[in-house]
């Protein structure tokens, strides 16, 4: 049977314009955005420096964190998209920094395609931030990047946090964003957020900080240099939509051979962050 290519899902309302959203990112896209993207990714790999490193970005989307890969030093980057607008997103960002330089290639690519990434071959870093719970089918693309990490090597993933009811009622809008006309999605996008953006203006305003909350929609206090609207609406049209607890991520990658580095959970509607460490031969010679 046949996969349905992206463009027929988001035609019937069965995906999110992942790659239309951020076509419209890059018009927003400076040096500061660039800047904060490439800190962001230093930061996440602490004292482990990508220099000499390969790195792999599955679900590149904007191609921003491949771009920071690249600025980090990395010796291959590998950028792929199920999404061919994601995909050419992340070219308009290699021909714009680093033309002609053969350490960065982007191709089109799903990450439940298990036989296309065993082809890739194996990578020290392997990035999926935001993007496993997106596929339809969660559990099995963890398993198939945990196949992408070289011995030793790290996977950073984020997977939105399971609230219960809550995740229950954001799948619902979700799916009505992405069956609802082009024309009336920012509208349906700006009304389905308005009750979180105003707890979160609330919270700062009643800390003496009201300020702080403007400046997330300039961009300037955003992480990994993304913009304030295009994460709403990546956050409201973002189906598939699936969700986990931490215990059930570390141990489907526990399970896998790795280890957790680090863990950064939330209470809210955002994703668990993991860094894990594929364990290596010596390890296993020391258990």
């Amino acid at each position: 049977m046949r996969t349905p290519t992206a463009a027929e899902d988001i035609k019937r309302g069965d995906r999110f314009a992942f790659g239309e959203n951020w076509v419209r990112f890059l018009d927003t896209l400076d040096a500061n955005r660039v800047e904060s993207a490439t800190r962001s990714l230093a930061n996440m790999l602490g004292e482990q420096s990508l220099r000499g490193r390969s790195f792999v970005d599955v679900g590149c989307g904007s191609g921003l964190s491949s771009l920071a890969a690249m600025n980090l030093g990395a010796a291959r980057v590998h950028s792929l998209d199920f999404d061919p607008q994601s995909v050419a997103c992340a070219q308009e960002l290699q021909r714009r920094y680093f033309p002609d330089d053969n350490r960065w290639t982007v191709e089109e690519g799903s990450a439940l395609d298990l036989a296309y990434l065993a082809s890739l071959g194996r990578f020290d870093c392997v990035y999926s931030w935001g993007v496993l719970h997106h596929t339809g089918d969660m559990w099995r693309t963890i398993s198939n990047v945990c196949s992408m990490v070289a011995e030793g090597g790290r996977l950073f993933i984020a997977i939105y946090a399971d609230q219960g009811g809550s995740s229950d009622r954001w799948r619902i809008v979700k799916r009505s964003y992405n069956r609802c006309p082009s024309g009336l999605q920012p509208a349906f996008a700006a009304i389905a957020i308005a009750p979180l953006e105003m707890r979160a203006f609330l919270r700062l305003a009643l800390r003496g900080r009201p300020l702080r909350y403007f400046k997330s929609w300039s961009g300037h206090e955003r992480r990994r240099g993304m913009s304030h609207w295009h994460d709403i609406v990546d956050w409201v049209g973002g189906y598939p939509f699936e969700v986990a607890t931490p215990e059930a991520v570390f141990e489907h990658v526990h399970q896998a051979g790795f280890e957790l580095e680090r863990l950064t959970t939330t209470r809210g509607h955002g994703c668990h962050e993991f860094v894990f460490r594929r364990r290596s031969t010596a390890d296993a010679a020391a258990v």
